[in-house]
Parts: C-alpha cells; sequence; structure tokens
C-alpha cells in the first residue's frame, strides 16, 4: 500500500534536480553534476576546515592558522556559489525538504569512509531555536543528519544540543558580530559520556563560528572530539 501511495505522489510531484529543478528521476541530472564538479572541494585543502588552500604545502587556510578553533577537523562538499547557494537556500526556506537527502547522499559518497574513521559515537545536526524551527517547520541539519546516520549506521540524537538563543541570521552579520552573535546561543541538555567522538553536521560553512560555537558546548560537556560536515563552505570572510 505504502509503495502504491510513494509511486501516486511521485507522478503527481515527480523528482526534480535540486539545482536546476528539472525534472530528473536521478536526483541530480548529468547537466548539474558537471557543473558541480568545477565547485567540489578538493585537494589541496586546509587540514583542519577542509577550505581549499592554493599549494600543496600549506596546511591551513588563513583563517585556521590565525582563530582558535573548537572543533578538531571538518569537510564540505562544495564551494558556496550557484547553483549550490541557490539550492541550498530553496532547501532551507523554501520547504525542499527532499533536496536535503540528496545532499546526504553526496556528503557519504564523498565522506563516508573518513566519518567511519573518525569513528563518531554520535551525529548531532546543529539545532534551530524553537521559535525558527515552528516558523520554518523542520531543521534542514537534521534532515541531512537523519539520512546520513541511516546511510552509515550511525546513531542521530536532536535532542543533545539545543540553541538556548534566538540569534540574528549570521549572514547579515560581519565577522566579529558573529562571534558575538553566538555567544552563549547553544547548550547542552544532559552531560556526555566522558570521551564521546561527536560529528556535527550542518548546511554551511562561512566562518566556522556557528560550528565553534557548537563544539565548544559539546567539549565542556565532555566530549574529547568534534568533527562537522557540511554541504558547502565559503572561500573567506
Amino acid at each position: 500500500m505504502r509503495k502504491n501511495v510513494d509511486k501516486i505522489l511521485k507522478w503527481l510531484w515527480p523528482e526534480v534536480c535540486p539545482f536546476c529543478e528539472n525534472v530528473c528521476r536521478m536526483g541530480i541530472c548529468t547537466k548539474c553534476r558537471r557543473e558541480l564538479e568545477k565547485l567540489r572541494v578538493i585537494e589541496p585543502r586546509c587540514m583542519q576546515c577542509g577550505k581549499p588552500v592554493r599549494h600543496m604545502e600549506q596546511e591551513y587556510c588563513h583563517d585556521c592558522m590565525h582563530t582558535h578553533h573548537y572543533y578538531d577537523r571538518g569537510m564540505s562538499l562544495w564551494l558556496h556559489k550557484h547553483p549550490v547557494s541557490t539550492s541550498i537556500y530553496q532547501f532551507k526556506y523554501h520547504n525542499q525538504r527532499r533536496y536535503g537527502i540528496h545532499f546526504a547522499e553526496e556528503l557519504v559518497r564523498s565522506y563516508g569512509r573518513t566519518v567511519i574513521r573518525w569513528n563518531p559515537d554520535v551525529i548531532i545536526p546543529i539545532p534551530l531555536h524553537p521559535k525558527r524551527r515552528r516558523k520554518r517547520g523542520y531543521n534542514q541539519a537534521e534532515i541531512v543528519a537523519e539520512k546520513i546516520g541511516a546511510e552509515l549506521g550511525i546513531r542521530v540524537d536532536s535532542s543533545i544540543l539545543i540553541r538556548k538563543v534566538n540569534t540574528d541570521p549570521q549572514k547579515k552579520l560581519n565577522h566579529t558580530e558573529r562571534k558575538e552573535n553566538l555567544k552563549q546561543a547553544f547548550a547542552i541538555r544532559r552531560p556526555l559520556e566522558k570521551g564521546m567522538v561527536i560529528l556535527v553536521v550542518d548546511d554551511i560553512y562561512t566562518t566556522g563560528n556557528t560550528i565553534d560555537a557548537a563544539a565548544k558546548v559539546l567539549k565542556d560537556g565532555g566530549a574529547e572530539k568534534v568533527y562537522f560536515l557540511t554541504i558547502s563552505i565559503g572561500q573567506g570572510y
């Protein structure tokens, strides 16, 4: 019965490519895959945040050389440029939840082995403040995290980390304002098992302030290591 319902829904609302929005049963269409390859983050990259660097001999990007990060390491799929940026915007603000499944599958395809090597005890999506979640209807990071966890057999827990302050959108702020904006933004509901390894999932890494703020709270709560995965990453401030 459920399969028949799914078939009817797909006929009424056919699968579309999350980047060009043309009908495509494969998920990401061939044309967009070619475009995405130009934006894929590849070596050489920063050994901490995963941002592209210019030379193989360069271990860290300018940001990571001059900033103390609380997280240990992270990876992102694509540079945050069109059509990636447009697709993520649709995913976050226009109820295109199914896009998150495609993003998660691409993350697993690219970094599944890396995540297994990190050996996280749990995957935690960056939370939204309850007020913002009610308005949006869902947490985009949670959709991606749940799919990654299902694909890799890793527990996902969206209840551990909470957003206790309804902060202003980070995209409207400069670097200094972003850091200030996130002070005291997160909290944990309960103490963690000492020595836990945690994988944090979010949609975009810009300056790392959101991931850092979450990682600090998690490490203060008992985590030993905090890694991250994001769909896209910026190229600087």
